[in-house]
């Protein structure tokens, strides 16, 4: 693992209780550059890939913005039941998770899930794609209602793999879509309007303060 991450979590399939014997180890991470590297006209990178397959991490400061925009990818980071990597500023991060969090969530999660949606081809449905959209769509729900992200799929595991393998007819994949989206957007959020920004900006600034 590369010196400079301050976390770095296992996200997909195994995260989510969906992996079966071919499922790769997906790995997210949040690293930091040094300070004075902001001083020059070319800017340090924002992400990377790898080093290790499957791999891929963002800069804190493009981390924090993605999270604050209620990004499902990056939020899902954040709540991760399996760690690698954690340094005392990625457990500080981990543990202001709730600041991250606002209304915006309920469009961000629909809206990620519609778009996974319009490019899945009813005639020849990518089923995989399919299981991930259903599943994004019911961490979504359970975000809105309880303000805090689901990250295990309980109890649905064996349906949304059954999705995943082909088993369930394109129609019942699209009810079970209309259903949860419709709650989706019904749900009366429990998340605040507006997110902690003034946290983060704390949290960045000490951040880059200790890596000056």
């Amino acid at each position: 693992m590369a010196e400079d991450l301050i976390l770095s979590v296992v996200t997909g399939s195994r995260a989510y209780g969906l992996q079966t014997g071919a499922s790769d180890t997906d790995r997210r991470g949040v690293f930091v550059a040094p300070t004075e590297a902001f001083w020059r006209l070319d800017k340090p990178a924002t992400h990377r890939d790898g080093p290790l397959p499957e791999q891929f991490s963002w800069e804190v400061e493009r981390f924090c913005a993605l999270a604050l925009q209620a990004n499902p990818t990056v939020l899902e980071c954040l709540w991760s039941p399996i760690t690698e990597v954690i340094t005392p500023f990625g457990e500080r991060l981990v543990a202001m998770r709730g600041a991250f969090l606002s209304a915006r969530a309920q469009q961000t999660f629909a809206r990620y899930a519609e778009a996974q949606f319009r490019r899945i081809d009813p005639a020849a449905p990518k089923w995989k794609q399919a299981m991930h959209m259903i599943r994004l769509l019911r961490g979504g729900l359970h975000l809105v209602r309880h303000g805090d992200l689901m990250i295990d799929v309980g109890d649905d595991r064996e349906r949304l793999l059954a999705v995943r393998r082909g088993e369930v007819s394109w129609p019942e994949v699209v009810a079970w879509h209309d259903a949860l989206l419709a709650e989706l957007d019904s749900t009366r959020c429990a998340l605040p309007a507006t997110p902690g920004k003034t946290a983060v900006d704390d949290f960045l600034i000490d951040v880059r303060r200790a890596h000056l």
